[in-house]
């Protein structure tokens, strides 16, 4: 059987919730069988597997915070020895619009910490993603931007976006990768 890991990028905390840095997270809790996936903690993360079509997809929220991720992925991905092609990261992304999302095969890490600390950790960057679109502040820094959360038309939005970005990881896992990146090519989907 084989194993896909769907890993999705965030902060720990409270504070931290609904934030930009965390839509990968609120994209999993809108995958339409979000409500039967059970959450346990392990590996620096919290951790839900299914079954899908007769793969294993195991789920993953690192819980090291975002510049430590690969502290979380990396040991289920050995544990587990699931080849780092068959990783799929979810992450906010700067270059891309809010309401845009775009598939990637490996590639550069734009700057992204967590995609930063995966590579590191894994050794390899050659991991797909999934970019998903918060766009960039149109002044202040990005740091703050990135922790804050919605408003106006975003927040309005948000969401469908979220409900459009967890049917993009569906197609992911019930497609494959090219698939998936053919009908979400910088797709925007609100």
């Amino acid at each position: 059987m084989m194993t896909k890991l769907i890993v999705g990028l965030g902060n720990p905390g409270a504070e931290y919730r609904n934030t930009r840095h965390n839509i990968a997270w609120e994209t999993f809790d809108n995958l339409s069988f979000a409500q039967n996936l059970r959450w346990q903690s392990k590996y620096k993360g919290e951790m839900a597997t299914t079954e899908i079509e007769g793969e294993k997809v195991i789920f993953l929220k690192p819980q090291t915070f975002m510049n430590l991720s690969g502290e979380s992925v990396a040991p289920l991905a050995n544990f587990f020895k699931i080849p780092v092609e068959d990783i799929l990261v979810v992450h906010d992304e700067l270059d891309l619009n809010f309401g845009t999302i775009a598939y990637k095969d490996g590639g550069g890490l734009a700057g992204h910490n967590g995609l930063k600390s995966i590579a590191q950790c894994l050794g390899k960057q050659n991991f797909k993603r999934l970019r998903v679109g918060i766009g960039r502040p149109v002044h202040g820094s990005v740091s703050n931007w990135v922790l804050s959360g919605y408003h106006g038309e975003d927040a309005e939005f948000l969401e469908s976006y979220l409900k459009g970005a967890a049917k993009a990881v569906e197609a992911y896992i019930e497609k494959g990768f090219q698939s998936a990146a053919r009908t979400y090519s910088k797709k925007k989907i609100i």
